[in-house]
């Protein structure tokens, strides 16, 4: 005897076939997640691009009145936090289409291809930074180098604060919607944030009589955005790959199966990450002499059970074998 649950919804179609009972699914459920989710994305999104647009022109007007490399840069960075975030809006939109005929699980991974998106922008912009700063090392000669002025510095200031709050904003909203490219985008805030600080203590540095510190400043800022770019990069990859959940996650799932009335024992469970969702196969053992409707409705409890505890959880199969009940 076999019997096969699969997917997370309100509206199930049964269709009995010999010993088999199949649970045909929608995803009616996730439709009211899915409009809470764009809405939360798409309002973060666009106070993201209303501030680096404004920063990035501030930040630019202060490296070039005040003749700091290390600002410029900084604000080319700030310029590619709109073009990333403009990625995000579009990745989010397409992963919360509902399925379709091509598509029957859904959009999610379009969000992980955002994140890649932005992970390779960030990378281009660090790497182009980086090149300039360092053509101005190896040329030698600071003396010609130009001391920048207070407005660089009281910049670096302003963008340290505006960019730290932005990064905490965006996680808190990130996290209660669970996207993994709004907390990429999340952590572009903080390179940035980042990257002020490093052009703060350069354009000091410089102030005070090294003008070296000033495209010290900006080898520094490249290599804060070549790290957050490469984090961002392998979360997006190991969220397309089918990566499996992680094992204390795994073992809650079990153990929420094992405790479900008729359940003997958990004899097998995959879990793979979909975008932002789980995908769970699992195999629980009931005693082989039950009915086949009382071995379904053990199944479909153990279904439930792990739809209504883990709502990350967007599709479950349940396989039922035949076990012995022990005296």
């Amino acid at each position: 005897m076999q019997i096969l649950i699969c997917g997370t919804c309100l509206s199930v179609e049964r269709v009995e076939k010999g010993e088999f009972i199949i649970m045909k699914a929608t995803d009616q459920k996730w439709v009211g997640d899915t409009q809470d989710y764009e809405r939360t994305a798409m309002r973060v999104s666009m106070v993201s691009i209303v501030a680096n647009f404004v920063l990035t022109v501030f930040k630019l007007l202060a490296g070039v009145i005040a003749h700091s490399g290390a600002m410029i840069s900084d604000s080319i960075h700030s310029a590619s936090d709109v073009f990333s975030t403009v990625a995000v809006i579009i990745g989010v939109k397409i992963s919360g289409r509902e399925s379709d005929k091509d598509h029957p699980y859904g959009h999610e991974r379009m969000e992980c291809v955002a994140a890649i998106v932005l992970a390779t922008i960030l990378a281009v912009t660090g790497l182009g930074i980086g090149y300039s700063a360092v053509g101005k090392i190896a040329g030698g000669d600071y003396t010609r180098l130009a001391v920048p002025g207070r407005l660089a510095l009281a910049a670096a200031i302003v963008s340290i604060v505006v960019k730290e709050g932005m990064y905490q904003y965006t996680k808190v909203h990130a996290k209660r919607i669970d996207s993994g490219a709004l907390m990429a985008d999340a952590w572009h805030h903080r390179s940035d944030a980042l990257s002020s600080v490093g052009a703060l203590i350069g354009i000091a540095g410089s102030r005070l009589g090294f003008p070296i510190a000033d495209p010290i400043a900006s080898v520094v800022i490249c290599l804060f955005i070549g790290k957050a770019a490469y984090e961002i990069f392998m979360d997006a990859v190991n969220k397309m790959v089918d990566k499996a959940c992680e094992e204390e996650v795994e073992k809650e799932f079990m153990q929420c199966a094992a405790m479900q009335e008729g359940v003997l024992g958990v004899d097998l469970l995959h879990t793979r990450v979909f975008g932002n969702k789980i995908y769970v196969d699992i195999e629980i053992r009931v005693d082989g002499d039950k009915k086949l409707r009382e071995s379904h409705a053990i199944a479909e409890r153990v279904h439930d059970a792990i739809e209504k505890k883990f709502p990350k959880v967007k599709h479950i199969m349940v396989h039922v074998n035949p076990g012995e009940v022990k005296d």
